[in-house]
């Protein structure tokens, strides 16, 4: 504990991290919008934009449910990101401490994965790489590192050579694993979300039916971005051939059995990553960042999506990112897919409209598949056809877990309505 007292007694602040309140990328709809989103804030609270606080909840189990109430209740302004879940990730990290004191080593696993977590979310509002960003970094690395030490599964903390760097990832093996080689994911996550969170502390739905888990932070995620590797598409079109490369050398991996998930920005970079590397046997993405130029996500939802991917992508000035946006495109790229290739999307999806995927779909030559949910925004979820039909993760990891087996897949479009039919014509 004694950094984390050191740290806090040269803080200038103990409530508002200088990134969060004022940030280095404020975009012109920032600030012409700024009252408009602490409205939102004020009346919604943590989500206000999507479901983080869900999310982050069911990757850590229902004992950190309590967190997360506290953390909704408390979020009433855009500077109350950072300091409430700060505030929790100590909690939790004290809390995980004392129990590895006592011997309760179980105890201490689960506060160190949850403390992990919440230190990375308060990251997420700051769009500069300052000391405090640096601080819960260091912060999220060693609970998640301690967790590591005590996971009931082997947990590695890998870089993979990449452009004369390296691309920080952490390498799950499955309960039980006592050598052979087994299939592995790729696991991309979102633009808001982190490698510590991509593999669920209880029941993670890719480790328990037998996969390895690579959870990695691509070109401009967390902290590959903190380390200068950037976002851009070509960045991203050498992705997945690094992680091949990498896993090819594992003795764990059936190196003939790697395939890819990807979330929301993971939707994109991941099926940039697919396209250009064949030996990935199969990718699933959902949750869609499918448009070209991303101008629905950064002209017309809120403006913090913007800041935060022009701190992905290395840019300070706004029209030079303008015109950088521009570049952002699966066109030339889905083309390659040859692959088994699965999209999950709502039709109301505020950050990429359903004919982007469709569109994306019909480039893609190999065989493919489109599940709709009727009336869900970008997080699928929380509408009577994600309620009531196929529930979107399990559905992506079964589809995957199918293409490995060699079962014969249809290209087609699955409708899911608000009664939970799915209806099925060809794609």
């Amino acid at each position: 504990m004694d950094q984390l007292k050191s740290h806090a007694e040269t803080r200038t602040t103990a409530t508002a991290p200088p990134g969060a309140e004022r940030p280095v990328r404020a975009t012109r709809r920032w600030l012409a919008e700024r009252d408009r989103l602490e409205a939102a804030i004020a009346e919604t609270g943590v989500d206000f934009d999507q479901p983080r606080s869900i999310y982050w909840n069911a990757a850590c189990g229902v004992e950190a449910g309590a967190d997360f109430a506290a953390i909704r209740a408390r979020v009433r302004r855009y500077a109350d990101f950072a300091p409430t879940f700060e505030a929790v990730a100590r909690r939790r990290e004290a809390r995980a401490e004392a129990a590895a004191d006592d011997g309760h080593q179980i105890t201490a696993r689960d506060n160190y994965y949850m403390a992990a977590v919440h230190w990375g979310a308060a990251q997420w509002p700051i769009h500069s790489d300052d000391e405090v960003n640096r601080f819960y970094h260091r912060r999220k690395r060693a609970c998640f590192a301690h967790y590591a030490e005590l996971a009931d599964h082997r947990i590695e903390a890998v870089s993979i050579p990449f452009a004369g760097g390296a691309l920080p990832a952490w390498f799950h093996l499955p309960p039980g694993y006592h050598g052979g080689r087994v299939p592995v994911v790729i696991a991309v996550p979102g633009m808001d979300s982190f490698k510590e969170a991509t593999v669920a502390l209880h029941g993670d739905r890719f480790l328990t039916r037998g996969f390895a888990v690579l959870a990695i932070e691509g070109p401009g995620q967390y902290e590959a971005a903190m380390m200068g590797i950037h976002t851009t598409v070509p960045a991203w079109a050498r992705t997945g051939t690094a992680c091949v490369d990498w896993l090819s050398r594992r003795e764990e991996v059936d190196a003939s059995r790697i395939v890819l998930s990807g979330i929301s920005f993971g939707s994109f970079a991941g099926t940039i990553a697919a396209a250009h590397e064949p030996r990935i046997k199969a990718c699933a993405v959902m949750n869609t960042c499918h448009q070209p130029g991303w101008s629905a996500a950064f002209e017309q939802a809120w403006p913090t999506y913007k800041m935060r991917f022009m701190y992905m992508s290395g840019h300070t000035d706004e029209d030079a990112f303008d015109a950088f946006a521009r570049t952002l495109t699966w066109e030339g790229h889905a083309e390659l897919l040859k692959m088994p290739y699965l999209v999950l999307a709502g039709d109301r999806d505020e950050l990429s409209p359903l004919e982007c995927s469709e569109a994306l779909l019909s480039s893609v030559a190999g065989p493919k598949q489109l599940v709709v949910y009727q009336d869900s925004r970008h997080s699928i979820g929380g509408v009577p056809a994600a309620n009531l039909g196929p529930f979107a993760p399990t559905l992506a990891v079964d589809w995957l877990a199918d293409r490995l087996r060699g079962v014969p897949m249809a290209s087609e479009r699955w409708y899911v309505d608000h009664g939970g039919k799915v209806t099925k014509t060809p794609l």
